[in-house]
């Protein structure tokens, strides 16, 4: 399961999702933009307060990086 934290305005952000539709990945996605619980739940998570960030299965990956992204999918 993807889980991805992200803004509408973050051009990382949707490249990541551009990217994720192009593999025909499903993924969750979580606008941080919308609630202060959300980015606290980032920083929990990534220690960062930075989008996106990327969650695999619990592998978390900060920032919109193909081949970690591809690495952790296999």
């Amino acid at each position: 399961m993807i889980k991805i934290y992200s803004t509408s305005w973050c051009p990382s952000c949707v490249k990541a999702k551009r990217f994720f539709e192009m593999k025909g990945w499903e993924y969750q996605e979580i606008n941080v933009a919308d609630k202060h619980e959300d980015r606290e739940e980032v920083m929990r998570v990534s220690g960062q307060r930075t989008v996106p960030v990327i969650d695999i299965d619990g592998e978390i990956i900060v920032g919109f990086d193909k081949k970690k992204i591809e690495d952790a999918m296999e």
